[in-house]
């Protein structure tokens, strides 16, 4: 324990930060232990967040392991134990340092309830301990309901006598009054109109069943009935000799009610009703005008495109990235706003297609959603393609029973003429005027996937004199910088009086380090070191544990792509489904018998 004078001063010291790494404190402590250090609210430990250095004094400094950010609040609050660290007996003979400890203590956990006091909600002094209201006195307390969701965004207020403290209404419900107050003061004033209003209700509800007539009759000037009486021959005529035409109307109107129940008009957004509040039905049309697509309701899949979004079999769009989004949408580098029916687009980053639904999520139809943020100055390429459906034709009579000429888009050939031809394809004749039955080259498709393939890389590690020392050499070259790559396994065979050691320190426990042992398997009998390279290793250095500045450093870089996967329709006996076509990173039309490896990187194609 400390033996100093205990100042007068708050048990508490803030900042906000600019981003440095240290902060002082003017109150004393008898160790480091007895402090509490926030950042933002949110309690730090010391030697995994920060270490302390105290002063002759009991006062010190705070210092972080890494730069604060600045604008973030640093607070430094004294928190001593509430416990004895003497017990003093009768007629004992007691040390004045350690009475004078202990008398520091009693001040320093006094200090600190002051300091949590000066941080709580208080009274006035002038506002007395008990509060008298309905017949009782006793301090003010705040109200809380047993259960517990009644008290949720309750605000709390005193009630009528002004003495005690109630749960109130919600805040929500204040901030709504409060943004209509000009609307209640407006009510207040009118409040005898509104009473001779509610006199008159049924009256005012048979006017409001004539409002559409009334709006009409008001719409017309006095000038405007004289000058319908002036030509009031001459038009009441022309609507005498329209009489069919009103009444084939008239005969149809149902029709022409059932289309407006069918065609809801131009909106901006799907419609979740029709127009009178019904549910939608199947069939029931709609314009969209944010993406101008017409569009049909389903009952199953609700509503969908009537045609496809994209104009055309395709369309482009490219995309210079501002800032690090995650979604892009609206209007591209030339102005033209994404849109596509979905799940039917192509997407590219720099150039490197993206598998929909694992590196991109494309289904709303006007936006593209990636799984990670992207980088400012990115480019994202778009490929929209254009979707129909054919309708369903039953031919089989057709071609079975004769033959369907060449006028027709058919091949004059009956059914006889096919027998015994499988495998053979339509080709042009020599007159070009019909087609011949004949065979035809094979037709390959060939994806291809990139993936990393974990190996075991074994390295012979050696001694041998280099710059006026021994120094490890590995290929032959003294204290080589190692790629340890993420995945791989990395074994090294040292010799017996230079035990070969990783630390994530240069030099290991030389440099004050210690040694790395995530991954490491060590057999001291073959004189061995596995190393199996996980997910986000750190940055390592290796080294000889009996001596100093041998070694040199170990990378730890992420794992690439170093195999690469074929996949092929196998000359037509198989079939590749559209789901694995559109997981490729790449495809490759050609003719049967390519066969395909890798080399020194290279992709290496050999018919």
């Amino acid at each position: 324990m400390a033996t100093f004078n205990i100042n007068d001063v708050a048990r508490r010291a803030q900042y906000t930060s600019t981003g440095q790494t240290a902060f002082n404190f003017s109150f004393q402590v008898n160790a480091s232990s007895e402090l509490q250090v926030y950042v933002n609210d949110v309690l730090k430990s010391e030697t995994t967040h920060y270490s302390v250095s105290l002063n002759g004094d009991g006062t010190g400094t705070v210092t972080f392991g890494s730069a604060t950010t600045a604008g973030e609040i640093i607070t430094i609050i004294g928190d001593q134990p509430l416990s004895r660290t003497t017990v003093f007996q009768t007629g004992q003979t007691n040390n004045p340092t350690t009475l004078e400890t202990e008398f520091d203590n009693v001040l320093i956990r006094q200090q600190q309830l002051k300091e949590i006091t000066d941080r709580s909600i208080q009274l006035k002094p002038s506002t007395p301990r008990g509060v008298t209201g309905s017949g009782t006195s006793g301090p003010l307390q705040f109200p809380y309901d047993a259960t517990v969701s009644n008290n949720a965004d309750k605000v709390i207020a005193y009630d009528s006598n002004g003495t005690s403290l109630i749960l109130g209404p919600t805040s929500a419900g204040l901030t709504t009054l409060s943004a209509i107050s000009t609307e209640v003061q407006a009510l207040a004033a009118i409040a005898s109109n509104i009473t001779t209003a509610a006199g008159i209700s049924s009256n005012i509800t048979t006017v409001a069943g004539l409002s559409t007539q009334i709006t009409n009759l008001s719409g017309v000037s006095a000038s405007d009935l004289t000058a319908v009486a002036a030509i009031g021959g001459t038009v009441l005529g022309n609507v005498s000799g329209a009489t069919a035409n009103i009444n084939q109307v008239a005969s149809n109107l149902s029709a022409i009610n059932d289309f407006a129940g069918i065609y809801l008009g131009s909106a901006s957004s799907n419609p979740t009703t029709d127009p009178d509040g019904s549910a939608l039905d199947g069939g029931e049309l709609y314009f969209n005008s944010s993406t101008n697509q017409l569009k049909v309701y389903s009952t199953s899949s609700g509503w969908q495109n009537a045609g496809s979004v994209t104009n055309g079999t395709s369309a482009r769009f490219k995309f210079t990235v501002s800032g690090t989004p995650t979604t892009i949408s609206g209007a591209d580098d030339a102005g033209n706003t994404l849109a596509y029916d979905a799940n039917f687009i192509d997407v590219y980053l720099n150039g490197v297609k993206q598998v929909n639904g694992t590196d991109v999520t494309v289904t709303s139809g006007t936006s593209l959603v990636f799984a990670s943020a992207l980088t400012n100055a990115d480019i994202v390429d778009c490929v929209a393609f254009g979707t129909f459906q054919l309708a369903n034709i039953n031919a089989g009579t057709a071609i079975t029973a004769g033959v369907l000429p060449v006028a027709r888009g058919g091949t004059n050939k009956t059914t006889s003429d096919l027998s015994g031809q499988a495998g053979k394809a339509l080709v042009v004749n020599a007159a070009q005027n019909g087609f011949d039955l004949a065979n035809t080259s094979s037709a390959e498709v060939y994806g291809f996937n990139l993936g990393f393939a974990a190996s075991t890389v074994n390295y012979t590690v050696t001694v041998a004199s280099y710059g006026g020392g021994n120094k490890f050499h590995i290929l032959g070259v003294p204290q080589k910088t190692l790629e340890l790559m993420e995945g791989n396994t990395y074994v090294f065979s040292y010799p017996s009086a230079h035990p070969f050691a990783l630390s994530t320190t240069s030099d290991g426990t030389h440099g004050g380090g210690s040694e790395y042992t995530t991954g490491v398997t060590r057999d001291s009998s073959a004189y061995t070191l596995t190393y199996v390279v996980p997910t986000g290793a750190p940055q390592l250095y290796y080294y000889c544990t009996n001596h100093s500045g041998m070694g040199g450093t170990a990378n730890t870089p992420a794992a690439v792509n170093n195999t690469v996967q074929v996949t092929t329709t196998n000359a037509g006996a198989d079939n590749i489904d559209a789901a694995t076509y559109a997981a490729f990173d790449d495809v490759v039309f050609a003719s049967t018998g390519f066969t395909f490896s890798v080399s020194d990187g290279s992709l290496i194609a050999t018919i």
